[in-house]
C-alpha cells in the first residue's frame, strides 16, 4: 500500500529521505527503532512515539494530521522488523 494513499505529501518524503542519507541521522533513527517488534508496530501509543521521536531527530515539525497520516500508514503496514521480505517491501517502496 503506497504512503500517498494515507495523504503523506510527497515533499516531506524527499526531505526525510535525503536526510536519511546523513551516518549520524541515520544512526540515530537506527537506535530509536533498535528492539522494536512487530507488535510494537503494532501499538498505536508507541508508533506515535516513534513518530515524535524521529520527527525531533529528522528536525521536522509535523502537524498533528501529518502525525496521524504516518502513524495510519505505519499500522497499515504490519510490519515485522524481523522479517527481511517486510524490510526489502518498505525500501522498495521508497527508493
Amino acid at each position: 500500500m503506497s504512503w500517498q494513499k494515507f495523504g503523506i505529501r510527497p515533499d516531506l518524503v524527499e526531505r526525510v529521505k535525503f536526510k536519511m542519507k546523513n551516518p549520524t541521522i541515520k544512526d540515530k533513527i537506527k537506535q530509536l527503532l533498535e528492539g522494536a517488534t512487530k507488535y510494537d508496530l503494532q501499538d498505536r501509543l508507541k508508533v506515535r512515539k516513534y513518530v515524535k521521536s524521529a520527527a525531533k531527530i529528522l528536525n521536522e515539525p509535523l502537524t498533528d494530521v501529518q502525525e496521524e497520516q504516518l502513524v495510519a500508514f505505519v499500522l497499515a503496514q504490519k510490519i515485522d522488523p524481523r522479517n527481511t521480505l517486510h524490510l526489502i517491501k518498505l525500501w522498495a517502496m521508497f527508493r
